[in-house]
């Protein structure tokens, strides 16, 4: 891909994407007007618009349900704010922990969290469980969740579904139908600045959260709400916005676009092409992730004596694959590993 200017062997995307050309350009000339105050912050705002609007078309809701802020636990908080006294969260053992400390936060309150193995996470989707909380793409893993089965027992049951898709959206198909919330960090498979995070809220949920953080940004008029203690909030999921970190926008904007013209079902072909084409190398079945995660001793020296940049997460090998990888880069990786002695097929 010639749109993007990535060192060969960058194996790590699940740690942070490499901004598109176009993400990157507009980035700098806006730290270039900041720099001689040529301009105000305006037009630096409206691409928060523009990437709200686009997140919101990649994972199927209306922008009108979309909250932007600046990381998942904070957008995951105002939740398990609302949750009753008592409540019950299940969620994976390996799930990232922004999107667990939330709710043990809630602890002093009898908010109990339980964490299980990701095989029995389905069947434990059971009567007394209120919420289920949980990552679309495992960070440490790779593994990819079965959400229609996850929603269709949370239904059964009447649990919330939260799910954080920070390393799914941008690859992985995904859509919030069935789900209660969904929010991702735009740093990873998104491909754009650190500080860019977006959360879906069902009409429900948002009835049933109190937008705690509320300043001038979540009202109706945000420009007539500077001062004073006269309150109108946005009447739909802008009322949770946290003001906006103006750089981290413009760079996530054309960036999201850029996802959205390619399509994410071209970069899911091209990624587990890719993945695939690895596992393969080291003697592993195929998996429908863009993440390979796995045992192997030395593969962190033998990679870096390479110039590979990768990833060890939970003690395994972390190797992920995006739309600006290429096949040159899985053969280096895959000859570090041999030269090494460490490859396995």
């Amino acid at each position: 891909m010639d749109m993007w200017d990535p060192q060969p062997g960058w194996l790590n995307t699940a740690s942070y994407g490499l901004p598109p050309r176009v993400a990157w350009e507009a980035l700098q000339a806006a730290l270039a007007d900041w720099r001689v105050g040529a301009t105000s912050w305006e037009p630096w705002d409206e691409s928060t618009t523009r990437a709200r609007e686009s997140f919101a078309r990649l994972i199927g809701a209306d922008a009108a349900d979309v909250f932007v802020g600046s990381t998942v636990s904070a957008a995951v908080a105002p939740i398990a704010n609302a949750l009753p006294d008592g409540a019950k969260v299940l969620t994976d053992n390996v799930e990232f922990t922004s999107n667990v400390f939330p709710w043990q936060v809630h602890a002093d309150r009898g908010v109990q969290v339980v964490a299980v193995p990701s095989a029995e996470l389905v069947s434990s989707i059971t009567p007394g469980v209120d919420v289920v909380a949980v990552s679309a793409v495992q960070s440490s893993t790779g593994d990819v969740l079965d959400l229609p089965a996850v929603v269709a027992a949370s239904k059964q049951i009447g649990a919330l579904v939260v799910l954080d898709a920070t390393q799914a959206v941008g690859w992985h198909p995904v859509s919030v139908d069935g789900v209660d919330a969904l929010i991702a960090h735009s740093y990873k498979w998104l491909m754009s600045p650190r500080g860019a995070t977006f959360g879906y809220l069902s009409p429900r949920l948002q009835e049933l959260c109190r937008p705690s953080a509320a300043g001038w940004y979540a009202a109706r008029d945000v420009h007539g709400s500077y001062y004073g203690p006269a309150m109108e909030l946005d009447p739909g999921a802008r009322r949770f916005d946290q003001s906006p970190a103006w750089f981290s926008f413009v760079g996530a904007a054309p960036a999201l676009e850029l996802v959205e013209q390619i399509g994410v079902d071209a970069i899911n072909k091209h990624n587990l092409e890719l993945a695939n084409e690895f596992r393969a190398g080291l003697g592993l079945e195929p998996s429908n992730s863009a993440i390979v995660s796995t045992e192997l001793a030395g593969a962190q020296e033998a990679f870096a004596a390479a110039g590979i940049r990768a990833a060890v997460r939970d003690g395994k090998l972390r190797a992920s694959f995006h739309i600006y990888t290429t096949r040159a880069d899985v053969h280096q990786a895959l000859s570090a590993l041999k030269t090494g002695g460490l490859d396995r097929g």
